[in-house]
């Protein structure tokens, strides 16, 4: 193994390790021990921010489409569903190396909803979330290297057979 495949493993793992804590936080409620709701953040933390702009000013064109998702209880618990268990599968399979490029495209998703949604150009357009979508596209893009569970479900029979679950594996 290469330092190439040492270092998709250690950027993998590492993004792994950043999604799996963020879902087990929002699941085991670790930080307020209340139940996690994004309703509150798409309520109030999506107007956004542009260098120099008023902090009380709406800058994001997103704006109302998230505030009315959010006024919408029933379709909240699904979107708060899918974003605890979204950021744990995601996590899980990229520490593992399991389904790596699936997991890589779905990350890329999940960060680039949260991107869009913030909207947070204050300090410019690179920012926390952006980081993140753009570590899991690489990971996406390149696979999961030596150092994955995908190496070895890649030699499966079934595998072979069926060239869509290839495309799925880092």
């Amino acid at each position: 193994m290469d330092s190439k495949d040492r270092g998709i493993f250690i950027l993998r793992a590492g993004l792994g390790l950043g999604f799996a804590f963020a879902g087990l936080d929002k699941f085991f409620m670790l930080a307020g021990g209340k139940p996690f709701t994004s309703a509150g953040f798409l309520k109030f933390g999506t107007t956004g921010a542009w260098l120099g702009s008023d902090p009380k000013a709406i800058v994001n064109p997103t704006h109302d489409f998230w505030v009315n998702l959010a006024g919408n209880a029933s379709l909240m618990s699904v979107v708060d569903t899918l974003v605890v268990f979204g950021e744990i599968a995601v996590g899980i399979a990229l520490i593992l190396g399991l389904a790596t490029r699936f997991a890589g495209v779905m990350g890329t998703l999940l960060m680039a909803l949260i991107f869009v949604s913030g909207w947070s150009f204050a300090t410019g357009p690179f920012n926390e979330p952006f980081y993140y979508a753009l570590i899991a596209a690489v990971i996406a893009y390149v696979g999961a290297g030596a150092y994955a569970l995908d190496t070895a479900v890649a030699k499966l029979a079934i595998t072979q057979r069926i060239p869509v679950f290839k495309y799925a594996l880092g």
